[in-house]
């Protein structure tokens, strides 16, 4: 049955600004996992250079990524999620250069640190316009397309990564998003200025760099606790200072107007319980992408272009997954999505870790084992986007996915930081990366019993048309008022 004018009117609109979103989400979101296969490289030119030391170009992206997300989120309320996107891009793109351009190492982590910044910028401004043009109705499958692009992006990237390297060296995983980020500059006009909302304010500076610090010394202190010791004095002290530093964020929170956390979202059990699930499944989801490509080299002696195309399967599960996930929701709800790709990749997780063979084989072993983690990563990234989003009102959209994102980023974090534990030193015994994927394992079985709460009541219709109403007060401004817009 063809959808009427009204409907197509509709889709016409929002679709600009979902392939627009989606694209910047997915530049995001590869940039976590497409550098991971560039460590021998990177090891390569900076000779001297310890591997710990080198991991951080992969961890300073994620740790500044989910250190400004939440507020992040906050800032595209009040400056306009137009021009937050846009100055996201802007640095993220400035920055993929300078990283492409770097001389040393230290030079490499700022810029990756820059970067991380700006792409915190894109993502909860991102799924915040799509959904703010989108018809009610369309929502779930709209966070579906959109979720499809993140999980595509880090299933992907180690693919991209491996090709690019192998082909043409670290350098170009950075130069690659240069000229998609000048793209989506020239495209950005397509998103509706929208008006300033009074007396809104920048969120708590103070709070912001105590979360960054925080997290920041978290993951120094798991990732360096098997080379310092456990016991010691520095990984005690930064183990201790990041959990303080988190602890006043959230109290700063609390009673700040514009905090840096918007803890308030939590009050929602369904919200509460989408960020648990979806730390969890973050800690699993970075740190399984990454095992994967070290075991396969290391164990397996496959070469980076190989091991890259090998996760290509499980990428194209996950998207398929993700997008048929965001229709089957408007049935049976995020709970259904999440629990279900939980069990579907703990299940996986679990065979793999007391099965890792030390031979290759890719066709009886690895191809299935791949395309079933795929399609339990696609569900879940789904499912956690859904419930986080849809549990708020529509003016707390960007927020909502900014404190979403944090939780998972924080979880990637964790889960890099206890791969780096476990794998404090190059081994080529299919055991020790099986201790990886047992940790995953664990972790998103978590995730699925947090699932099993993600329930999502629809609103009344009063409460529904004053929403809309509120969110439309910050719809398109006519061109010529071009005061008090952004």
């Amino acid at each position: 049955m063809s959808a009427g004018p009204a409907e197509a009117a509709a889709e016409r609109g929002y679709m600009p600004l979902l392939l627009l979103a989606s694209s910047a989400t997915f530049l995001a979101v590869l940039d976590v996992t497409i550098v991971n296969l560039a460590i021998p490289d990177l090891h390569k030119d900076f000779e001297g250079s310890a591997l710990a030391d080198l991991s951080w170009v992969i961890t300073v992206y994620a740790t500044v990524f989910a250190a400004l997300l939440a507020p992040a989120g906050r800032l595209a309320d009040v400056i306009g999620r137009r021009s937050l996107f846009t100055a996201g891009i802007a640095v993220f793109t400035a920055m993929s250069l300078m990283c492409a351009l770097a001389p040393n190492l230290p030079v490499l982590l700022t810029a990756r640190a820059f970067q991380g910044a700006g792409a915190a910028a894109m993502i909860p401004a991102s799924l915040a316009i799509v959904l703010m043009d989108t018809p009610p109705e369309e929502r779930r499958a709209a966070i579906g397309k959109w979720s499809a692009a993140s999980a595509f992006a880090a299933a992907v990237g180690p693919s991209i990564g491996g090709i690019l390297v192998d082909t043409l060296g670290w350098r170009s995983l950075f130069l690659i998003n240069v000229p998609f980020g000048l793209l989506l500059l020239l495209r950005a006009h397509v998103i509706p200025r929208t008006s300033r909302p009074e007396g809104s304010k920048v969120p708590d500076l103070i709070g912001t760099v105590l979360l960054g610090l925080g997290i920041g010394l978290l993951g120094l202190g798991i990732s360096k606790g098997e080379d310092w010791g456990w016991g010691d004095a520095t990984t005690v002290g930064c183990l201790a200072g990041g959990v303080v530093a988190m602890a006043i964020t959230l109290l700063r929170s609390r009673t700040r107007e514009a905090p840096a956390v918007e803890t308030g979202l939590w009050r929602s059990r369904t919200f509460a319980l989408a960020n648990l699930s979806v730390f969890f499944y973050g800690a699993c989801l970075f740190a399984w992408l990454l095992v994967g490509v070290l075991y396969v080299t290391s164990v397996w002696h496959w070469s980076e272009l190989k091991a890259g195309l090998a996760v290509t399967p499980g990428a194209f599960a996950a998207t398929l997954v993700a997008l048929y996930s965001g229709r089957i929701q408007t049935k049976y709800g995020p709970r259904a999505v999440v629990v279900a790709g939980a069990v579907v990749l703990a299940g996986t997780g679990f065979f793999l870790a007391f099965t890792l063979p030390d031979e290759p084989n890719f066709l009886g072993y690895w191809l299935p084992t791949g395309i079933l983690a795929g399609a339990g990563m696609g569900a879940i990234t789904t499912g956690t986007s859904t419930a986080a989003a849809l549990s708020v009102s529509p003016l707390r959209f960007a927020a909502a996915t900014g404190l979403n994102q944090t939780a998972r980023q924080v979880g990637g974090a964790f889960g890099i930081a206890t791969l780096a534990t476990l794998l404090s030193k190059a081994s080529t015994d299919a055991s020790d990366y099986g201790h990886v994927l047992l940790f995953c394992s664990i972790v998103t079985a978590l995730s699925g019993l947090a699932g099993l709460g993600l329930v999502i009541k629809a609103p009344p219709a009063a409460a529904q048309a004053q929403a809309a109403q509120s969110a439309s007060a910050g719809a398109t401004q006519p061109a010529e008022a071009k005061s008090g817009t952004h």
